[in-house]
């Protein structure tokens, strides 16, 4: 049995073009996502995983409606192979129900393993290279400029005992408790016994 796929990126867009081919193809039951391709969740994508059974073929109008990279589409075809679900492209010469679609997609596992093994050989090049000249990577010590130059004024608000520290970090776009007494403690203000302040 043939299930058919489509999917647009937002609510605005239509799916016309992709259900038309699907219909025209002879594909009756169809599962349709409005949503972008970057996002982790698919929702009718997953629907349409419970509802496929060994044996049947997913059909797309182009490969591109099951994800955005490379990595992200054989990641997938290799998920469907372990079902026993073969996947079809209406646009691109991709059918792995075929002896030639299978080697297609073989190709794209050789070229997408040899891409993650490049990025991990460039990773540890960088690092390798980063430890030479003494740096080991992680976020940099000490504060960001902006609050290094503000960080006596937030010494003084905060001693100064007028505002909580929630409003401290409001008035000076500040994202965490932590940042906020790692500030303070830059700043030379005391910060072994802290005040309770309002919440």
């Amino acid at each position: 049995m043939e299930v058919g796929y489509a999917r647009v990126s937002t609510q605005e867009q239509n799916l016309d073009l992709q259900l038309d081919a699907l219909n025209k193809a002879g594909v009756k039951k169809i599962f349709t996502d409005k949503v972008s391709g970057a996002s982790a969740t698919k929702p009718q994508l997953e629907e349409l995983l419970k509802y496929a059974r060994q044996g049947d073929t997913i059909v797309v109008w182009r490969l591109d409606r099951l994800g955005r990279t490379t990595i992200q589409l054989i990641q997938f075809v290799e998920e469907l192979q372990k079902l026993g679900i073969s996947l079809k492209s209406l646009t691109e010469p991709i059918d792995t129900s075929t002896a030639t679609g299978t080697l297609v997609v073989q190709i794209f596992c050789v070229l997408a393993e040899h891409e993650r093994n490049v990025l991990r050989e460039r990773t540890r090049a960088g690092l390798n290279s980063a430890r030479a000249r003494g740096r080991t990577g992680g976020r940099p010590k000490g504060l960001s400029p902006q609050y290094e130059q503000k960080k006596s004024l937030i010494k003084d608000a905060y001693e100064k005992q007028e505002l909580t520290t929630q409003e401290i970090m409001i008035a000076f776009n500040i994202k965490s408790r932590s940042t906020l007494y790692r500030i303070l403690e830059s700043a030379g203000a005391n910060i072994s016994s802290f005040i309770k302040r309002r919440k």
